[in-house]
C-alpha cells in the first residue's frame, strides 16, 4: 500500500492490486475513507468525512493531481 501524501491529517495512497482501474487514489483521516478518481479529479466513494473534510479532499486531489498521476504510473510502470 504505497503511501503517496500525508497533510493535515489527510493519507493518500494506492492499492498495489488495484492496477486494472483508472488511476485513484484513497484517502483517509480517522476513521472516515474516499476514493477519488484523478483523471477527472472526482470522488468515487466516500464514508465518514463531513462537507467540510470531503472539501478539503477534493481540494487537494485537485492541488496534487499531476504527481499522483506520476506516482500512479511509476508505481504501475504505465
Amino acid at each position: 500500500m504505497p503511501k503517496v501524501l500525508r497533510i493535515d491529517g489527510y493519507r493518500f495512497f494506492f492499492y498495489s492490486d488495484e492496477r486494472q482501474e483508472p488511476p485513484h487514489v484513497h484517502v483517509e483521516k480517522g476513521d472516515a475513507v474516499a476514493k477519488v478518481w484523478l483523471q477527472p479529479v472526482r470522488l468515487a466513494s466516500a464514508a465518514g468525512f463531513n462537507p467540510g473534510e470531503l472539501k478539503r479532499t477534493r481540494e487537494l486531489a485537485f492541488e496534487y493531481q499531476v504527481e499522483f498521476v506520476e506516482r500512479w504510473n511509476a508505481h504501475f510502470d504505465n
